[in-house]
């Protein structure tokens, strides 16, 4: 039976492929406060302004690819089971080859029904216009996890880290709830690592071993060495 492996992204991972990320100096939250574009009172407020600005981000997605993290995550499904947990509303962690993504905080590439959370679309393009209609005549929102909403998948995250051989974190701080605390649900015999920068020992976390590396560079090598050993 294969080790299973589960990894935890964050934004660093994306930012390495091009995407600007929302807490970076040159970030998104610099020309937008967050509550004007990102939570549901914004959407009622201005739905043109909340959907003009998650169509540059898709737009932006088609325009980028995946890097060389990406890709070694993929690589590791040769040995081990292998379950991607991100943040991110990209795709990129499929198109690199992930078969196992889940999405906490949604999906870019995908509109909701305003009136029926389980009616998700995918989007033709990069554009969602106002006047798109779920097949319930309620108009479509972009598939994304708002500030001050629900994190849906969240338990589903807790029960697949509960059972990890290997947790891997990359390319986030720690510091955004609820994805920061799923390294608590790992058992304390896993292995894990923290693949940032900025990585900081985090003394409640036992065997962790930190990798002070940008994604690009920290996890191909990582991966390597797990498919070496």
């Amino acid at each position: 039976m294969n080790k299973k492996v589960v990894v935890l992204t964050g934004a660093g991972i994306s930012a390495e492929s091009g995407i600007r990320t929302f807490r970076d100096s040159n970030g998104l939250w610099e020309e937008h406060r967050i509550e004007d574009v990102a939570t549901f009172d914004a959407w009622r407020r201005n739905p043109a302004l909340v959907m003009e600005f998650y169509n540059q981000r898709r737009k932006q997605l088609y325009e980028v690819e995946p890097n060389p993290a990406h890709f070694a995550l993929a690589r590791l499904e040769q040995k081990f089971d292998v379950q991607v947990i991100t943040q991110n509303v990209d795709d990129l962690h499929e198109r690199a080859g992930s078969t196992k993504v889940l999405h906490l905080h949604g999906e870019l590439k995908k509109a909701r029904s305003t009136a029926d959370d389980s009616l998700i679309y995918d989007i033709e393009g990069w554009e969602l216009k106002l006047g798109d209609k779920c097949e319930k005549g309620s108009q479509l929102r972009p598939h994304i996890v708002w500030f001050g909403e629900a994190v849906p998948l969240i338990e589903r995250a807790a029960e697949l880290s509960s059972r990890a051989d290997i947790f891997m974190v990359i390319g986030t701080s720690l510091n955004v709830y609820p994805a920061a605390g799923l390294i608590h649900y790992v058992p304390p015999h896993a292995r894990k690592y923290l693949i940032d920068p900025n990585a900081i020992k985090l003394s409640s976390v036992s065997n962790l071993i930190l990798i002070s590396e940008k994604a690009g560079t920290g996890v191909p090598s990582l991966v390597d060495e797990l498919l070496n050993s």
